[in-house]
């Protein structure tokens, strides 16, 4: 059976989407969504309205419209590498710490899925709580865990938010 890569990540942005301290994040979401939709490798992303400049900002989590969240699936780990540290994506997310809040828990989780499944997002955040609870495991890791990602020892930001 083919396995696509899943991958989720949240965070709670500083302000309401349409305040002036997170208007360059919110200014530049569909060009970086659409970027990603464009990458080889890219299979599917959790959509939003649909809604110019919104991204998938309506789907908040726990009824926080400030707690957003970004879910999506690729052929593998090579395809993700390449979009999250080799593109302009690298850029905003190295600018995070300006629109987001440090969140006290875990806020990014991958796990592999049958080729054709779409998660839902509370099987992503089911996920997330799995890797904040036990760690790293087959279910629910983070790019250290993968052997074949490499990128991301070489191009990763440093951490913040």
């Amino acid at each position: 059976m083919t396995m696509h890569l899943a991958e989720l990540n949240v965070g709670r942005l500083l302000a309401p989407t349409d305040d002036p301290r997170v208007k360059d994040f919110m200014d530049n979401l569909d060009f970086i969504n659409g970027l990603g939709k464009r990458m080889p490798g890219f299979v599917w992303m959790m959509e939003g309205s649909g809604e110019p400049g919104t991204g998938n900002t309506e789907t908040s989590i726990g009824g926080d419209p400030q707690y957003v969240s970004n879910l999506t699936v690729w052929e593998d780990v090579a395809s993700l590498e390449k979009f999250v540290w080799g593109t302009v994506h690298k850029q905003f997310y190295e600018r995070r710490a300006e629109w987001f809040e440090v969140l006290g828990g875990m806020h990014f989780v991958m796990w592999w899925v049958p080729a054709g499944h779409q998660p839902s997002l509370e099987e992503a955040l089911e996920r997330l709580a799995l890797r904040d609870r036990l760690g790293d495991s087959e279910d629910a890791f983070g790019w250290d865990w993968l052997k074949e990602a490499e990128m991301h020892k070489t191009h990763a930001c440093g951490a913040a938010a």
